[in-house]
């Protein structure tokens, strides 16, 4: 079992919000991009999987929480013709990019995007029939307020699906895993990126982060229902699914 410790992407004495966010702020620009690069591309797919599980549930109104450059929003609003998507994100520079992303496609009336914190969601009880997550948990402060926080919004019976990160256990792509992630990511950031340390957060998050089982546990306990893991891609990442 991981020890609940709380990995923050700098050394200051701030709250990991805080530091989340300025981090997220400074590689805005290049988020997207250093994401298909790092991943091969890989990562588009993964949030695919997500949109076909999404789909089938025929959700009409979508929370995607930690939305970013609001990737799994737009993939979602296309798949779904008749759903209505918000994003909240703490990281203004990011929504600033996807709000470009989204008029690019003509979908201003189906999506919104705004400033907001996983924590305290702004939204009345039983507001969404779908919450979405994608390689935000991770992220949170207070993992278990900010589950907690997305149950609460959602209608009773409304699905949540959570993407993130997860630690391979098979010899030895566990141990290529793990190098590629300590050693071969931080350079390729400092070449990319204004801030390199935050290539350097994503291994120690990623090895932090209770995946699995654990987090499995922990939807349990913030009251959800069904709770499920499913790996993908010898378990780079994992697709968990619940319900309220």
């Amino acid at each position: 079992m991981k020890e609940n410790t709380t990995v923050k992407p700098y050394n200051a004495h701030e709250g990991k919000k805080e530091q989340v966010e300025r981090m997220f702020d400074s590689i805005a620009p290049r988020y997207d991009l250093l994401n298909r690069v790092l991943s091969l591309g890989i990562d588009v797919q993964w949030r695919k999987r997500v949109i076909r599980k999404l789909v089938a549930s025929n959700p009409q109104r979508v929370l995607d929480v930690a939305t970013g450059t609001a990737d799994v929003a737009i993939m979602g609003a296309k798949a779904i013709p008749n759903a209505s998507f918000v994003g909240v994100d703490i990281a203004s520079q990011m929504l600033d990019i996807g709000r470009g992303k989204i008029r690019d496609q003509a979908l201003q009336e189906r999506i919104v995007l705004e400033t907001g914190d996983s924590e305290q969601l702004r939204f009345a009880d039983n507001s969404f029939d779908a919450a979405t997550v994608a390689f935000g948990v991770r992220n949170f402060e207070d993992l278990e307020k900010g589950l907690s926080e997305m149950r609460r919004v959602l209608r009773p019976g409304g699905q949540l699906l959570v993407l993130e990160f997860s630690s391979p256990h098979i010899f030895p792509f566990k141990q290529l895993y793990n190098a590629y992630f300590k050693y071969v990511l931080p350079v390729i950031g400092r070449l990319t990126s204004s801030d390199p340390r935050a290539y350097q957060y994503l291994f120690e998050s990623v090895q932090a982060f209770p995946d699995g089982t654990e987090f499995t546990r922990i939807l349990s306990k913030t009251g959800f229902k069904q709770p499920n893991c499913e790996p993908l891609t010898l378990g780079i990442c994992s697709l968990y699914t619940a319900v309220k």
